[in-house]
This record gives structure tokens, C-alpha cells and sequence, in this order.
């Protein structure tokens, strides 16, 4: 078999394989051709999802009679000319490669009027064939007509799904774009009907049109800066969060990418917050020099790499997570309002619930956030919260975000009143978050206080599990447990941390021993580490049925609103919930 050089055409249908793999793929690359000439105006009409028709007109600066057929050739670009340009692309098509490899595989007409010229051109390609330009009317601008995509590949069209499911891309391609473009207006036409209009506008209320209402009511704003990198946009709340990942938009330098560090860094950064069901949703905009990034990695311009991929990544991470983790503020909806949508509930096992003390010991000053503001107990010992003041006649005042409690509903809810209306918090989620953020504080400062017990409890457990911790011992004191071997098949148990000193010891250690035997000593205490005190913390929080005074109710609150993330719980189930004045009045008609 002798090796032979293939045909152009043959090589621009290759190409079209990796550039135009869908309808929505050649909208994409002919949207960017439209953005790259500056246009601030773009039509886009689709027939049959786009299989039948794709027609782009725009008011960019257009092309010249005389560069039509260069625009369909491979190769060919106005936008690169060296290596040092492919080093710092800052348009968004830089390749010279999609318009060829569409009209490879279509029946393409390109109608052009450039800046200045006297009128329009026109020219034909069908299956990489070019035709002769001729005169045309048209205002500056350019207009690509597509027909028949994939009419000389069947192989290649029946892979295409419905009408219905290919519009859906192409629609979806549109939204992107608008979004990363709020100062250019839009209309998306399919089978003859207007299905999108927005005009330009600034980016918040783009992304209202686009995301919708409920993302921008539930949605945080993120800015932040660390030299030239810069990031902006907008996150989802955690107590919004769905199963869906269709609101995930992430655009570097204008950029829509997909990107895998840059999914793991706000998946971390939603960690502690999220429930495992859920998805974080978030529209962001990533601004860094364009040598420090890589967009030349595949056709499809959509995967990139960064130079300094790690410090891109903590950026990114640290950003959004420390947005994440503010404590709640007066006037702020750290928690959705009712009637949002929540996260289902996560069951917590079959562990001894236990009445555990809300507040703490004197002694170790550094678990009270309000110290000195509360006076002990004649005969607990313990810290209790002065009695809450009534709030003004008016609702408004000096009140606390949260509020001050009136009662507890069940056992498990404590209802709260503040400025805006009615606080409704689940007190096991809310102190298991408020436990697990002074666990992970005293482990950071490597002073996790242990609580000896009177009496060592023993216990039997698997032989494994008591080899793999036994050069682990005092590891494991680190973090306030003292265990002891006492058998191939048993360990004693001698403390335990401080503030889990009223939980079952002994369903306390096996959960831990269930945890090492599944990960290590070793993992455990380093990259899962969280996951290990978030199980401890649910072990010290405050269970329900237990009776709370109203005291240690204010006690509670005064907690969360001093706690990092109080909005969710370690599992990201909400903690609380705000019921305004308003809403109130709504429910009971008031004023109607």
C-alpha cells in the first residue's frame, strides 16, 4: 500500500470532524467570527435545529471582495500571523480552520461588505467547491448562510440526535456567548419564531435574562484580584443548589471553557457547605494575561491550560470559599427565604443522641466566641447567654442578624424573631456547623483539648482495624482521642475531644475506627481530614428532643452568626430559614 498525499477537500472533511461535530459547533465558531469583527448587533436564524439552515448576519467591520475565498480556505486567518501572536491570542478564533471545514460539508453562501466599499459580495461554496464572488446588497457587516450541514457525510448526519434535542445545543451556544457579551445584542430566530431577544445591556441584567430570576436571587457576587489574575461574577447559594449542571459557566478572557482544574477548585471551595446530591451553580468571569494561558490545546477551542495552573487553581478556591464562609450579617439572606428550593434531608445514622451542653467550659475560653458576655450557671458550671432583650415596637433597632429566640417547635426547630420578621433554625444542623468549625480552628492551632474519662471504656474491634492504628496513637491524641491496645481485638478509650465529652464514647470511637478502616490513619488525618471531624461533629451537636432554655437558644444563635458557613450544615443541609414580615402578612392576607 503506497502513501499518498489526500485531497484538500478530503482533509477540510477530516478537520470538520473535530470542529463541527453538531449544528451548535458551527453556530459557536461562526458567533466568534461575528464577535471578532466587533459587532454589537447579531441575528442568528435556525431551521430544523440547525441541520437545515444556520444563517449569521451581524454589523462587524465585514470582509473585502477580494478575502472572500481566503475566509473559506483552511488555514487562513486575519486574526494570528507568528508564533509570538499563537502565544497570547486574545480573540476568540484565531485558527483559520472552521469556515473551511464547514463548507466542506455544506452548501455555504458568504455575503460580505466591507468598511468603505461601494456595496456587498457575495460568494458559493458547496462541499469545499468555491464559486466566483458577485455583487450583492447588504449594510456593513457579514452574513454566512448555511444549508444541509453534513449533506456529503451521511456517516456523519446520522449521528445527529432530534430536532428538538439539536436546537437545544444551539440555543444553549447562543446563551453562552450572550452571557460573556452583555454589550451586544442578540435575536435568535428557529422554524420562523423569535425565541430569544436581549438587547445590550450591562452584565448583571444579562444574566438575569439568561440564568433567570432565581439564580440572580440566589446567587452571591464574587469580585476579587491577585495581581493580574482577576475573577468576577456570580455564585450560587448554597441552600439553592440543585442536582442540575446546566448552570455552570465559566468564560476565561471571554472564553466559555470547560475546564477540569477549574471545576475541582469550586467544587473544593463548595466542600463544607454542599450536600453530596447537589451541584454548585455559577456564572464567572476569569481575566489573566493572555501568554499565561494556553487556548490552543483542541479545535474546538473550549479546553485550555493555564501556566500556573496551581496558583490559578488556589485563586479560584480561596476566592470563592471565603465568600462562602462569612458569617451571617445583619440584613443579609445567608439561608434561602421558605419556600426555596432545599436540600433533601440526610439521615444521621443510628448514633445515641445524647444531650450535649450548648455552651462550654470557662477554661477553654478559646471555644467561647463571646466571652465575657455571658455569666455561669450557680450549679451547671456552664456558660449561659443573658436573657434576650425585646426587640422595638417597629421591628427595627439593634437587634442581632438572628435575632432572639421565642421558643422551641418540636423539639428539633428553635423559632427566633428579628428585624426582618421570623428565623426558624434546625438546632442539631446549625450547632453540628458550629462544633465543626471550632474542631477544625483547634486542629489548625494543634491544641485540640481532650476530655479523660473517669472510667476507660473498651470495646472489641476488627484486628485490622486495631494493627493499622496502632503506629498511629499519638496521632490520634492530636485530635483529643487516647486510645490504648489492650488486645489484638480490643482498644480502651480514654478521652475524647473536649467538646464531644458528652456523646457515646463508645459509638463515637467506632465511627472513627469505621472511617480509618475505610481510608487509613494516614489520609484521614491529611486529605480527609474534614470528612473526620464533620462525623465528630455530628456526634457533639446538640440532638433533637433535647430541651433547649431560652437562654441557650440565644446562646446558639449568637454562635452561628460568629461561625464561618452557619448557613448549611456539614452536609449542606440548610441550618435556617427567614420568614419576613411581609411574607407573613401575605400568608394571612393581611392589607388585601
Amino acid at each position: 500500500m503506497s502513501i499518498r498525499v489526500l485531497p484538500d477537500v478530503l482533509i477540510s472533511q477530516i478537520a470538520a470532524g473535530e470542529v463541527v461535530e453538531r449544528p451548535a459547533a458551527a453556530l459557536k465558531e461562526m458567533l466568534e467570527n461575528s464577535l471578532d469583527a466587533g459587532a454589537t448587533d447579531i441575528q442568528i436564524e435556525l431551521e430544523q435545529g440547525g441541520i437545515k439552515r444556520i444563517r449569521v448576519g451581524d454589523n462587524g467591520v465585514g470582509i473585502a471582495r477580494d478575502e472572500l475565498a481566503l475566509a473559506l480556505t483552511r488555514h487562513a486567518t486575519s486574526k494570528i500571523a507568528s508564533l509570538a501572536d499563537l502565544e497570547q491570542v486574545a480573540s476568540l478564533g484565531f485558527r483559520g480552520e472552521a469556515l473551511a471545514s464547514i463548507a466542506a460539508i455544506a452548501r455555504v453562501q458568504l455575503t460580505s461588505r466591507g468598511v468603505g466599499a461601494e456595496h456587498a459580495w457575495t460568494m458559493q461554496a458547496e462541499g469545499g467547491r468555491l464559486g466566483e464572488p458577485a455583487p450583492a446588497a447588504r449594510a456593513t457587516g457579514a452574513t454566512i448562510d448555511i444549508q444541509d450541514l453534513f449533506f456529503n457525510t451521511p456517516a456523519r448526519r446520522k449521528f445527529l440526535k432530534t430536532e428538538t434535542t439539536e436546537y437545544a445545543h444551539c440555543a444553549e451556544t447562543v446563551r453562552r456567548l450572550a452571557l460573556a457579551q452583555p454589550r451586544v445584542a442578540f435575536t435568535l430566530t428557529h422554524n420562523g419564531r423569535v425565541q430569544l431577544r436581549l438587547n445590550a445591556e450591562p452584565a448583571a441584567a444579562r444574566v438575569r435574562q439568561v440564568l433567570g430570576e432565581a439564580f440572580e436571587q440566589n446567587s452571591i457576587g464574587v469580585e476579587a484580584a491577585a495581581g493580574a489574575l482577576r475573577l468576577s461574577g456570580w455564585v450560587i447559594r448554597p441552600g439553592a443548589a440543585t442536582a442540575s449542571r446546566d448552570t455552570q459557566h465559566v468564560f476565561v478572557n471571554g472564553r466559555y471553557v470547560r475546564d477540569k482544574l477549574i471545576v475541582h477548585a469550586l467544587k473544593e471551595a463548595y466542600r463544607d457547605v454542599l450536600h453530596h446530591q447537589l451541584n454548585p451553580a455559577y456564572c464567572l468571569f476569569i481575566e489573566l494575561p493572555p501568554e499565561t494561558v494556553d487556548v490552543n490545546v483542541h479545535p474546538a477551542k473550549t479546553e485550555i491550560r493555564f501556566r500556573d495552573s496551581r496558583g490559578v487553581h488556589q485563586f479560584l478556591f480561596h476566592a470563592v470559599e471565603r465568600l462562602l464562609s462569612a458569617p451571617v450579617e445583619a440584613g443579609a439572606a445567608a439561608a434561602p427565604e421558605a419556600g426555596a428550593a432545599a436540600p433533601p434531608n440526610r439521615p444521621y445514622g443510628s448514633q445515641q443522641q445524647a444531650a450535649m451542653s450548648l455552651p462550654v467550659n470557662e477554661a477553654m475560653a478559646f471555644y467561647a466566641p463571646f466571652q465575657g458576655s455571658g455569666v455561669r450557671g450557680q450549679d451547671s458550671g456552664e456558660f449561659v447567654a443573658p436573657a434576650a432583650p425585646a426587640l422595638p415596637e417597629s421591628g427595627q433597632g439593634d437587634a442581632p442578624p438572628l435575632g432572639y429566640a421565642l421558643g422551641q417547635l418540636h423539639g428539633v426547630y428553635v423559632l427566633a424573631q428579628n428585624a426582618q420578621g421570623l428565623v426558624l433554625v434546625d438546632m442539631h444542623a446549625a450547632h453540628e456547623r458550629v462544633v465543626y468549625e471550632k474542631l477544625k480552628t483547634a486542629l489548625d492551632a494543634r491544641a485540640v483539648p481532650a476530655q479523660s474519662l473517669l472510667i476507660p471504656v473498651a470495646l472489641t474491634a476488627d484486628a485490622r482495624d486495631v494493627t493499622e492504628i496502632g503506629p498511629h496513637l499519638d496521632q490520634l491524641r492530636d485530635i483529643g482521642f487516647e486510645l490504648s491496645i489492650t488486645s489484638p481485638t480490643s482498644v480502651a478509650v480514654r478521652s475524647v475531644p473536649w467538646l464531644l465529652k458528652n456523646a457515646d464514647p463508645v459509638e463515637l470511637t467506632r465511627d472513627v475506627l469505621r472511617e480509618i478502616a475505610e481510608f487509613g490513619v494516614a489520609r484521614l488525618l491529611a486529605e480527609r481530614r474534614n470528612e473526620l471531624l464533620a462525623t465528630l461533629a455530628c456526634h457533639g451537636a446538640v440532638r433533637a428532643n433535647r430541651h433547649l432554655t431560652l437562654p441557650e437558644m440565644n446562646a446558639l444563635l449568637r454562635e452561628m452568626e460568629a461561625t464561618e458557613r452557619a448557613g448549611q450544615c456539614n452536609h449542606g443541609r440548610p441550618t435556617w430559614f427567614q420568614l419576613s414580615l411581609r411574607e407573613l402578612d401575605s400568608m394571612f392576607m393581611r392589607g388585601r
